[in-house]
C-alpha cells in the first residue's frame, strides 16, 4: 500500500484509541485493496465488482433465487435484477421460473457464463494473492485468525452508555 495515500487514517494521531486507530485502518486497507480490484475487473475483464459478486454466488451453487442472492450480496432485489438483465442480455446467465412460486426466479449460470467466470475468477484471485504480498503466509493465517476472532464476537449494544471519560490510549509501534 502507498504510505502516501491520503484516507480516513491519517486525520488520526497517536493519541487517539488504539480500537479506533485499528477500525480505520482495516477500512483503509478494506477501501484500497477494493479499489484495485474494481479497476482491475474493469480495465481487464469489463466487468463491474457486483457483475463478479454476484457470478461468483452463482458459481457455487446450481442456482439460487433473486431473494437468495440480494440476502448474500447484501443489495435490494432491485440491484440484483439490473444486474442479473446485464447479465442474461449478455449470455452469462438464465432464468427459470420456481415451482410452487409464481413469483420468484431462480438464476443459473450458463455454461458460456460458468466458463467466463471461471476465467475472471482465477485472474482475480491471483490479484488478491499479490495484495497480500506483504505479509508473509504465516501472518496472512495470523490476521486471518485474529480477524476471525473478532468476527464471532458478537458486538455489545452501547448506544444507551456514555463513553468513559478517560479511555486508555495505547501506542501504536507502527
Amino acid at each position: 500500500m502507498n504510505p502516501l495515500v491520503i484516507d480516513r487514517e491519517t486525520r488520526l494521531s497517536s493519541g487517539d484509541h488504539i480500537a479506533l486507530r485499528l477500525w480505520l485502518r482495516l477500512l483503509t486497507c478494506s477501501n484500497l485493496i477494493e479499489t484495485t480490484l474494481r479497476q482491475r475487473l474493469k480495465r481487464e475483464f469489463e466487468v463491474t465488482l457486483p457483475r463478479f459478486d454476484l457470478l461468483a454466488q452463482l458459481e457455487r451453487v446450481d442456482g439460487l433465487r433473486m431473494s437468495e442472492l440480494s440476502q448474500r450480496l447484501m443489495v435490494t432485489s432491485g440491484n440484483v435484477t439490473g444486474i442479473a438483465d446485464q447479465l442474461e442480455r449478455d449470455g452469462w446467465l438464465t432464468r427459470e421460473a420456481v415451482s410452487g412460486d409464481r413469483r420468484a426466479t431462480r438464476l443459473r449460470l450458463t455454461p458460456r457464463g460458468r466458463q467466463r467466470f471461471a476465467e475472471i475468477a482465477a485472474v482475480h484471485e491471483a490479484w488478491v494473492v499479490d495484495l497480500m504480498s506483504p505479509l508473509d503466509p504465516s501472518e496472512q493465517r495470523e490476521l486471518q485468525r485474529l480477524l476471525g476472532k473478532l468476527k464471532q464476537t458478537p458486538p455489545r449494544d452501547t448506544a444507551r452508555r456514555r463513553p468513559a471519560a478517560k479511555i486508555p490510549r495505547h501506542e501504536d509501534p507502527t
